[in-house]
């Protein structure tokens, strides 16, 4: 384990610079929801439990298999830490839609059915704007969950405190080697090399990958002032034509002439299996489907400029939940340095908390990587870009 962990960590600081900070497949980006597929169990009777009825509580989460063998390991971590508290799993699978999930809590909310035995919920800046919108999360303080305090304050200040960045991953471009041998640098270059070869590069549907987002909205905002990517007006969308046009030109030249796989997995299978030669992907996917064979040594990763969006992944506290004692402090065992070393293990990713508060030697690993990553805040934007894209150029 502990010589995998290195490898994956100086694979990592081989990116460019660009890739990381401080910290998200990415993603990230909120791209890994579904409907829920397996459960645990269902919300315990109190918040106050006792050695034989400990208090439980229903976490919902959503992500590839990766993630799942996370919360499979930190679950039983912090249990038997705190053997007076159930976490109760529900698994949600990438790419089958978070939206039912999302529904329940709104629906149970309006009809004063309290959480909807949804208590604690992980996912993506998208969901975490839609619920503060709607009210549906609570407001959270390092009084309550001291760990916060090691977060970092800006990624607090862009959620306005209603949600936990516990993880985060970069979008990068991954490439057969054995195929190019010298892969684009920059977005321009990127594009031109698209064009130059046609159907060796894929990117996936977007609403159903954050992969596939990143590449989109990183094109849109290509030409846009730095500070458009931290704003969620909706009179943004008028700035967005020459991206889509560009998205649109690019559909000839991209995987069956404007096929677009779903989910993150999706164009990652084309790449293995040698159908593509170039796509963008979560490098915490890429890291650990190197590790696991599954993809072969040939493939390699890259940061471009300016860099793909990532950022992290979100934990929201229901705010109906009458759990939120026990949630707390499940949370504040999240953001602890021991859980946050599994994260980077586990996820091949880059930890929730501020470097300063892991140990050295994680801080020595993450050295040169820790600077000039891109986050895009734009809240409700996201789904309006997905639902412009299937108009403008998945039905073209």
């Amino acid at each position: 384990m502990k010589k995998k962990f290195g490898w994956t960590l100086l694979a990592v600081a081989g990116l460019s610079a660009s890739l990381l900070a401080g910290c998200g497949g990415g993603s990230g980006s909120g791209d890994k929801s579904a409907s829920a597929a397996s459960s645990t169990g269902t919300s315990g009777s109190s918040e106050t439990g006792t050695s034989a009825s400990p208090t439980s509580f229903n976490f919902y989460f959503t992500g590839s298999q990766n993630v799942k063998d996370l919360w499979d390991t930190l679950e039983p971590m912090f249990e038997k830490e705190h053997p007076d508290i159930d976490v109760k799993m529900v698994y949600i699978p990438s790419g089958t839609g978070a939206e039912p999930t999302y529904d329940r809590i709104i629906a149970a909310k309006k009809a004063g059915k309290g959480s909807g035995d949804i208590d604690l919920y992980e996912d993506g800046i998208t969901y975490v704007a839609e619920g503060t919108k709607d009210g549906v999360w609570t407001k959270l303080s390092a009084s309550d969950i001291p760990n916060l305090a090691n977060v970092d304050e800006a990624t607090m200040k862009d959620v306005d405190d209603y949600a936990v960045p516990y993880r985060s991953s970069a979008v990068v471009l991954a490439y057969d080697s054995s195929k190019v041998t010298a892969p684009p640098k920059t977005l321009d270059e990127l594009i031109a090399w698209i064009k130059a070869n046609p159907e060796q590069f894929a990117y996936n549907d977007p609403s159903t990958g954050g992969s596939g987002s990143s590449f989109v909205q990183t094109i849109l905002y290509k030409d846009l002032p730095e500070e458009d990517i931290h704003n969620s007006d909706p009179s943004m969308m008028k700035k967005w034509d020459a991206g889509f046009n560009l998205l649109k030109e690019l559909g000839s030249s991209v995987y069956g002439k404007g096929i677009y796989p779903k989910k993150n997995q999706g164009t990652l299978d084309l790449l293995m299996n040698g159908e593509v030669s170039m796509i963008p992907a979560w490098s915490d996917m890429v890291l650990q489907q190197l590790n696991e064979g599954l993809l072969p040594d040939t493939i390699k990763m890259q940061q471009i400029t300016p860099g793909f969006n990532g950022g992290p992944t979100y934990l929201m506290v229901n705010q109906e939940s009458d759990k939120k004692e026990a949630i707390n402090q499940f949370l504040n065992f999240v953001l602890s340095p021991e859980a946050q070393a599994v994260v980077v293990d586990k996820m091949n990713g880059f930890p929730g908390i501020k470097l300063s508060n892991m140990s050295q030697e994680m801080q020595d690993k993450f050295a040169g990587v820790s600077e000039g990553f891109r986050t895009f805040n734009i809240g409700d934007l996201g789904t309006e870009i997905n639902k412009r894209w299937q108009s403008d150029v998945a039905a073209q």
